[in-house]
């Protein structure tokens, strides 16, 4: 990044969300969610969500731990003031959803749809997320703290005050990506397969710079002869 003369140039950290869960309401057994449904302060505990349709529910002050959710259908969701713990699951889609103050932790998810998605205030700890869709999604003040992205799509999305620290990124897609204050430089490995010119706006380490040197050499077309 560049810097003026005598100036020191700063990145906007992330604002991280405050997360203060009330007392809550358990999620009865075998319970089913419901498309445009209201979930005030519940929690759904070792929950299994899998296939169930949520689509344009609004979960406010709701805590999910545990919960299994393969194929479940939560396009539109809102999910305001929450923690998702442990959550497990392929095929979770979360297309068009708005998540604010929310933190995710240590969840497994594989090929979740979070295209078109509005995440602030967001907070990715721990786990394992395979297949991650953003494309076109907006992103502010979001970390990734501690997980490992496998083949992240950042294609065509709003990055502003984005963090990634001590996480593994591989073969992300960036392309068409518009970024602002986004800082890299705690990525312990970072891999970027398409639309490394849409890391402008990107704060990263010299080593980085050097990991991604091939990438940038194709993309301007400079062939690297010993």
């Amino acid at each position: 990044m560049a810097t003026r003369r005598g100036q020191q140039q700063t990145v906007k950290k992330a604002r991280r969300p405050e997360v203060r869960l009330p007392e809550l309401g358990g999620w009865p057994a075998g319970g089913v969610l419901e498309p445009e449904g209201d979930y005030d302060a519940v929690e759904f505990a070792g929950a299994d969500l899998s296939g169930q349709e949520g689509v344009g529910a609004r979960f406010m002050d709701c805590a999910l731990r545990g919960c299994v959710l393969d194929g479940t259908g939560l396009a539109k969701a809102r999910v305001l003031d929450s923690v998702w713990e442990g959550v497990r699951g392929v095929g979770t889609d979360l297309s068009g959803a708005s998540l604010r103050d929310v933190e995710l932790v240590d969840a497994r998810l594989g090929g979740v749809q979070l295209y078109g998605a509005v995440l602030e205030r967001v907070v990715f700890r721990g786990g394992k997320i395979d297949c991650l869709n953003l494309r076109q999604a907006r992103l502010r003040d979001v970390v990734f703290e501690g997980c490992v992205l496998v083949e992240p799509d950042f294609a065509g999305a709003v990055l502003e005050r984005v963090e990634f620290r001590g996480c593994v990124v591989r073969g992300a897609d960036v392309a068409g990506a518009r970024m602002v204050d986004v800082d890299v430089r705690g990525a312990v490995e970072l891999e970027v397969v398409r639309g490394v010119e849409s890391l402008a706006g990107a704060v990263i380490t010299p080593a980085q710079l050097l990991d991604l040197a091939p990438a940038l050499a194709a993309q301007l077309g400079l062939r690297v002869v010993p």
